[in-house]
């Protein structure tokens, strides 16, 4: 009997392969994703390794570890003598200040198979103090071919000469790059040392014999390796990063497949509601339980084989055909291997996980009265409760997601707390979440009538499709919860990095005001900046919008009576810059007390300055340099440092008071116009403006702000990319669900049909039913995802706000029930075109 009951089962299921991969849907989705996954390590690492080398491939040799104490020019010297070495570059990085700007001065030869640069303009230097510059240098330096400067570095101790010969292309443009032959880097900046010495062997002389006499004459202790072994190490790091990121990648991925687990449980507890008068026939004819728990078992596991395999193909079919794709396109993209035992074990774990999700559909239906088969129909409701067990599991389980919140919320950092680590209260959070899931898997189908209550309400409003949409849902809450739970562990993901980026947005926003509150920065060092340059810089209204001088110095101690505040030596940076000049410090958070309060005698403070000389908003202390002193009060308290790092920021009458000299010592401006056109005019302007004053120096802050900006904006985009896998699987199960269900309800909607409800309509009812497992899931995911996420930021200790974007949380939300909405079209579209009498006639 076991084996007759066997072969019925699966080769009922082996005649409908549709329907088969229909059951199996999430799982083939998730086999998918993660041998996609795989394949996208495969290529990422490939395409790191082929590309991502800074050694040049002609590099036989390398002298020298970043560890250890480079070689020396002598050394260089000695290696270009030995036989056998047809070419010796001793590889170094000069940083060095040009009259108002900063360049790094690299070696390189310009030309032959150790060049890592080409020439676009002009000649490659070939006399000490002439440099060749990238092209985005140029623009931002005011610099062109025939330019001659000043500038210091190295050993230098004074301004020596540069002329720029030429413009050369490099692997990337930072825009504060130059280049030169090595011999000439040494002479300009008397460097008695390299960093490292690649050397190329000639053709036909051993390179372990080379090895050798290199060796010989170097100093002792000096490590040299192979080109291909320093090759190797640098993608070997540059793909380890990649490794640390798919280690990430992959708890998503697991996640992902958790959830389609949840998906095909639900779908299989449908597809064998639909047969059970079949399964009541099996036991009225001596099949036992154990029977048809191992045959619906064997079938599960049958769905898990041909889903994994289909899933398995097509992602190995995605995998090559895109970096093909890619490459037409012009970019270096490296194709997969072909990693076989990944592929068995993803297509293994498939059939184990779909096994593991089938086992209690499988029990449920097994406990089938023989009896069921005299049922009229061949299918029976769902249960629309929870047992007793299950809803003590799923308290217990409620209670320690709770208990594991309080005591994140109790290990938040306080702002006077110095050293944090969040290791203990990210774990409890992880911890508290995966328990609140659990508890929404078994408390689900007693919460889906309460939530259908308050988001069924409008669609009940508007007639007898509405109300019958919602009672659709309503009467089988069961399989409402199990595919509403997906959704609702996906949006609370999604809602959370949603969250999590946006505060972190705010709070790198508000760090920038205060480190980088504008384009550009003129700087002079605590010297004097000329008042020419602040006139001229003013003038330059077409290029700049705004220009705002400050003053600053780094020798004010804070006094309570004559006892100093804060540490014996402290000594604090002091500045009157005008933060209301600045559209950029308009949304400044304080800690305490009021910006608006700043004013003569009400200074504002960096928590830090704060923390080190006790004092809070409100407090009264006095501030002193160089035997001149001020009565103050705290107006303020900034939650980190103070504007441009300084630790007070002061009104300039009381600068004047303690005897600061009315020259400013630096300046802010913005650029008038956008993007990198408006940017390089302003910093023209400015480079007008200082017209070679001696040591002034003009940085670029907009670039931090756009690395800051690029940086946040990626991780929160790979951070939605990642979760939307799990979003991707729910919106499967939804579209399964509903396709099945149409199936099991198939004398229903032939009903609705006869007593005049149109296709239209029907098709309509099943749509906006699909809709709602949306509806329900984004809300308790919303509901889930918005204390969560506020208590990771809180948790992660680094004073960013809890930001609600609404805009975005409500685009979510939309999103959501329009997907599940069309997962559900086709479906409603199939049962739509059943024709009433032959629905009728359909058993069940």
């Amino acid at each position: 009997m076991r084996a007759t009951v066997l072969r019925t089962q699966t080769s009922a299921a082996a005649r409908r392969p549709g329907r088969l991969l229909l059951t199996g849907l999430a799982i083939l989705v998730a086999s998918f994703v993660v041998f996609g996954t795989v394949l996208v390590q495969q290529i990422t690492e490939r395409t790191v390794r082929d590309n991502l080398s800074g050694t040049p491939a002609a590099t036989d040799l390398v002298v020298g570890n970043p560890d250890l104490p480079p070689p020396t020019v002598t050394d260089l010297q000695h290696v270009r003598a030995v036989p056998g070495v047809v070419e010796a570059l001793g590889r170094v990085t000069v940083g060095m200040s040009i009259g108002e700007g900063y360049l790094n001065l690299q070696a390189d030869p310009g030309v032959g198979p150790l060049a890592t640069v080409r020439m676009i303009e002009g000649s490659y230097p070939d006399q000490p103090g002439e440099i060749a510059i990238t092209p985005r240098t140029a623009e931002r330096l005011g610099l062109s071919v025939g330019t001659t400067t000043t500038g210091t570095g190295g050993e230098l101790t004074a301004p020596a000469p540069l002329t720029v010969t030429g413009v050369v292309e490099p692997d990337a443009d930072a825009g504060y790059d130059a280049y030169a032959p090595d011999s000439l880097v040494i002479a300009w900046a008397h460097l008695a040392a390299v960093e490292r010495i690649d050397l190329r062997v000639a053709s036909g002389e051993s390179a372990e014999t080379v090895h050798q006499r290199v060796t010989a004459v170097v100093t002792a202790g000096q490590p040299i390796r192979s080109g291909a072994e320093v090759r190797d190490a640098e993608v070997n790091a540059a793909a380890e990063q990649v490794g640390k990121l798919f280690i990430l990648v992959g708890i998503f991925v697991a996640i992902a497949v958790a959830a389609a687990a949840l998906v095909v449980t639900s779908t299989f507890r449908i597809v064998f509601a639909q047969r059970m008068r079949q399964l009541a026939l099996l036991r009225a004819v001596g099949a036992s339980r154990g029977t048809l728990v191992g045959a619906l078992t064997a079938e599960g596991a049958l769905t898990g084989l041909v889903a994994g395999v289909v899933g398995v193909a097509g992602a190995l079919a995605l995998g090559y055909a895109l970096p093909a794709v890619l490459r037409a396109s012009g970019m270096d993209v490296s194709p997969p291997g072909l990693p076989i035992a990944a592929a068995v074990a993803v297509v293994i774990g498939a059939v184990v996980i779909t096994v593991l999700a089938v086992l209690a559909p499988a029990l449920s239906a097994a406990r089938v009265s023989p009896l069921e088969a005299l049922r009229s129909a061949s299918t029976t409701s769902g249960r629309r409760g929870v047992g007793a067990l299950r809803l003590v599991f799923g308290l217990l389980l409620a209670v320690g997601a709770v208990l594991g919140a309080v005591g994140t919320w109790q290990q938040v950092p306080t702002p006077e707390q110095e050293s944090y680590d969040p290791t203990t209260p990210l774990l409890l959070l992880v911890v508290s979440g995966t328990l609140a899931f659990f508890a929404l898997v078994a408390l689900g189908p007693l919460l889906v009538r309460p939530v259908l209550a308050v988001v069924g309400w409008p669609l009940r409003q508007l007639g007898p499709l509405g109300r019958m949409s919602v009672g659709g849902i309503g009467g089988a809450p069961r399989r409402a919860a199990a595919v509403s739970v997906v959704v609702a562990l996906g949006v609370t993901l999604i809602a959370g990095v949603v969250i999590g980026g946006a505060s972190l947005q705010v709070l790198t926003g508000r760090e920038l005001a205060l480190s980088a509150p504008t384009d550009f920065e003129v700087t002079t060092n605590g010297e004097p900046l000329p008042a020419a340059v602040v006139t001229r810089a003013e003038e330059a209204r077409g290029a700049l919008a705004r220009v705002v001088p400050y003053r600053r110095v780094g020798d004010v101690t804070l006094l309570r009576g004559t006892d100093r505040l804060g540490d014996a030596e402290s000594a604090y940076s002091t500045t009157d810059l005008d933060l209301a000049a600045m559209p950029s410090t308009k949304d400044l958070d304080v800690a305490e007390g009021s910006l608006a309060d700043r004013g003569p005698g009400r200074i504002v403070l960096g928590s830090w300055v704060a923390r080190n000389a006790g004092l809070r908003a409100g407090d009264t202390a006095t501030l002193a340099r160089a035997g001149k002193t001020v009565d103050i009060r705290v107006a303020a308290v900034l939650p980190d440092s103070g504007p441009l790092h300084a630790g007070i920021l002061t009104d300039p009458a009381d600068l004047d008071r303690l005897g600061v000299p009315t020259a400013y010592t630096g300046l802010l401006a913005d650029a008038a116009g956008s993007g990198e056109d408006g940017r390089t005019a302003g910093v023209r302007a400015l480079r007008q403006a200082l017209g070679g004053s001696e040591g002034v120096g003009l940085v670029v802050l907009a670039d931090e702000r756009d690395r800051n900006d690029t940086l946040v904006s990626s991780l929160v985009w790979i951070a939605v990319g990642l979760v939307s896998l799990t979003v991707l699987i729910a919106v499967v199960g939804v579209g399964s669900t509903t396709a099945l269900s149409v199936v099991e309800r198939v004398r229903e909607s032939g009903l609705l049909r006869a007593i005049g409800l149109s296709r239209t309509g029907l098709r309509t009812m099943l749509t906006v039913e699909s809709g709602l497992y949306g509806v329900i899931g984004a809300t308790v995911g919303l509901l889930l995802g918005i204390p969560y996420a506020w208590l990771a930021v809180q948790t992660l200790g680094i004073n960013a706000p809890l930001t609600v974007p609404v805009l975005p949380l409500v685009g979510l939300f939309v999103a959501l029930v329009v997907l599940t909405a069309l997962a559900g079209v086709l479906p409603a579209r199939r049962a739509s075109r059943v024709s009433p009498v032959v629905a009728l006639g359909a058993d069940g």
